[in-house]
């Protein structure tokens, strides 16, 4: 699958939640992953929009182009 340059978000997760950091997808609603470093986040994430974007081709619906680059919260 060709990788598509999405905005991702990445932020630190709190110790309640397991730490590490989540990246979020805003173009892709539902599309997150963790990891334990900001990197392993983003490389996660990945899969989850190879994985998004393969369920919605499936069920006939619409891909949202990508609006952006990589982006990181703290």
């Amino acid at each position: 699958m060709s990788r598509l340059k999405y905005s991702v978000i990445v932020q630190p997760l709190s110790g309640e939640d397991g730490g590490g950091f989540a990246a979020t997808v805003p173009d892709l609603p539902g599309c997150m992953s963790d990891g334990e470093t900001p990197e392993e986040a983003i490389a996660n994430v990945q899969d989850a929009i190879d994985t998004w974007i393969e369920a919605a081709r499936e069920l006939g619906r619409p891909v949202p182009k990508p609006s952006g680059g990589l982006e990181r919260a703290s």
